[in-house]
């Protein structure tokens, strides 16, 4: 499968609202790289807050949405029966940089690349933008852990 929308998503991943903040995955290669996109709203959880006349979508949240994106890309690609009963957590994040606010009303679009795996140890980048023009990037791992 090369497109999942929001609906196939909840079923790969345990994330649900208000902290699902990816909508679509696209152009995937299995195990390899996908599209993201996450739809910045005005009503989005963390606007009323982060600020109030100034709103922005957080950097951890930008971070977050390429975690979820790789957990998908990764959790799509593995056999059924080796992804049941697990689940994805972010293990570190060796680099973020946020070049320019993401403020609601736009399509922040994640390119994500896994970097490596090495048994349930998965390295990945990716880069955020929002009608071309990159506002973050990171270099993150993430490992697969069984449910509890």
């Amino acid at each position: 499968m090369t497109k999942l929308n929001k609906q196939q998503i909840i079923k790969l991943l345990p994330h649900r609202k208000p902290m699902l903040l990816i909508d679509e995955l696209y152009d995937i290669k299995k195990l390899t790289s996908a599209t993201a996109v996450v739809n910045v709203k005005k009503d989005s959880f963390f606007v009323q807050g982060h600020f109030p006349d100034n709103p922005v979508m957080p950097g951890v949240l930008i971070v977050e949405s390429f975690g979820q994106a790789a957990a998908a890309l990764t959790a799509n690609g593995l056999d059924k029966a080796t992804y049941e009963n697990k689940l994805v957590f972010l293990m570190g994040v060796e680099k973020a940089r946020f070049r320019n606010p993401v403020i609601p009303d736009c399509e922040l679009i994640l390119k994500i690349e896994a970097i490596r795996s090495h048994g349930k140890v998965w390295k990945y980048k990716g880069e955020a933008f929002v009608n071309d023009k990159k506002m973050a990037d990171a270099i993150w791992s993430a490992t697969i852990v069984d449910k509890k």
